[in-house]
Formats: structure tokens, C-alpha cells, sequence
């Protein structure tokens, strides 16, 4: 098997969020007098950390940002959440991965409770071995970090008796990263991954494969195939 060990993104990726994310983000920018309609032009937000998303693309302050994350929230938490829906063919690929004897993982930028709640309502979270989000105080959002601690936690599942620094725990050759966006790609790269870029989700023209993608695939079938390896 080339591919024993599979990190998946969320949004994007295995579920599309695209109402949920832009219309609490619509709802975060009224409460500072911005009003945007367009909830097309509100998608940049889907994939990265919120609160850069905040000061990137509305020049908000760190205070600003931080405040607009939590009024964010206060419309995904009832409503948002699951004003998503998972991609089709998705539930059935990862029951075939799983079949052959692959070991996946979620790795999201997106509070680990909320990427939690929406696996179990879309009823594949018994596909994951390991589940990573960020935390609710605004730490581990960097890809990155996320990345990390789903090795982590993948390499105390594959070998309990060496927890030790990452990468070393899995080989990294056989591990695999899947994103919709740059910073997925990014954060594979950054443990020496392969990274698999997925254009169905909310990447811009060519930003996969300037990030440095190994793959990009166009499908959840392609997908499958890539990593059937």
C-alpha cells in the first residue's frame, strides 16, 4: 500500500459550508456596520484561520478581529453549523479507504467541537481514527499546527510504543494531505507530506498548484482513485 495514512481538510474538502460560513460572517460584519449582500464575495473565508481572515480582507485591528470571531459565532453556533452539506460520493469513499485498510484523520482549522458535531451529523465520523481542529481560545488555528497534532496523534495510534517527535512517528512518505485550499497544501508540506489539492472546493484558479500540490483532483472520484494508491 503507497498510502497507509490520510489527513483530510473539512470544509471544502469533505463537506461544502459555503452558506453557513458566509452568512456568519454577514452576519459578523453588520454588527460593524458593513453590510455585503453578496455572499459570493464572503467565500474567501472558507479554509483559513477566521480571525486573519478578519484583518486581511476588512483591515480590522487584532481587538476588532477577535471581537468579530465571537460575534461569528454567535450565529454559526445555532444556525451555521449545519447550514452545510457533505459532497457527494464522499460517505462512500471513505468506507472503501477504510475497507482497504487506510487510516484517516481530519485535520480543520475550524474549532475541534464544531468539526466534532458536523462528522456526527452527517454520520461519518466512525471513519476517523483521529479528529484535530483548533481550540476555542484561538490556539493551534495555523495549518500547521493543526497538521502536527494529527500526526501526532496518528503516530500513538499506528505505533504506541513511540510517540516520539513528529514526523518521525509515521512515514511520512506513505502520509498523505487532502485540502481544498493553499494553507492545506502548506501545512502538508511543511512535515514533508503528499499533498492532494481538491478543485471542487473554494481554491482560486492555479492556487493549488502554485502552493506546490503533488496532485490536484477535479472529483471526489479522481480523488478516490489518488488515494486508493
Amino acid at each position: 500500500m503507497k498510502y497507509k495514512y490520510l489527513l483530510f481538510d473539512l470544509d471544502g474538502t469533505l463537506t461544502d459550508p459555503k452558506e453557513g460560513i458566509t452568512k456568519s460572517v454577514q452576519y459578523a460584519l453588520k454588527y460593524f456596520g458593513i453590510d455585503e449582500p453578496d455572499l459570493d464575495k464572503l467565500t474567501p473565508f472558507i479554509g483559513p484561520p477566521l480571525k486573519g481572515s478578519f484583518m486581511e480582507f476588512y483591515g480590522f485591528d487584532e481587538a476588532q478581529a477577535e471581537e468579530a470571531v465571537g460575534k461569528y459565532r454567535e450565529w454559526f453556533t445555532p444556525k451555521g453549523i449545519f447550514q452545510n452539506m457533505v459532497y457527494e460520493g464522499i460517505p462512500q469513499m471513505l468506507k472503501a479507504l477504510r475497507e482497504q485498510g487506510k487510516v484517516m484523520a481530519v485535520a480543520s482549522s475550524k474549532p475541534q467541537e464544531f468539526v466534532e458535531q458536523i462528522l456526527e451529523h452527517f454520520a461519518i465520523r466512525e471513519y476517523f481514527s483521529v479528529v484535530v481542529g483548533s481550540c476555542m481560545d484561538g490556539t493551534r488555528v495555523r495549518k500547521e499546527e493543526v497538521v502536527e497534532e494529527a500526526l501526532r496523534q496518528l503516530g500513538r495510534a499506528a505505533d504506541k510504543g513511540n510517540v516520539s517527535a513528529v514526523p518521525q512517528a509515521l512515514d511520512v512518505d506513505g502520509t498523505v494531505m487532502v485540502g481544498d485550499r493553499k494553507f492545506d497544501i502548506e501545512g502538508g508540506k511543511e512535515y514533508g507530506l503528499v499533498t492532494v489539492g481538491v478543485s471542487f472546493g473554494y481554491a482560486g484558479e492555479g492556487e493549488l498548484e502554485r502552493a506546490g500540490a503533488d496532485y490536484v483532483a477535479d472529483t471526489v472520484e479522481a480523488l478516490g482513485k489518488i488515494l486508493m494508491q
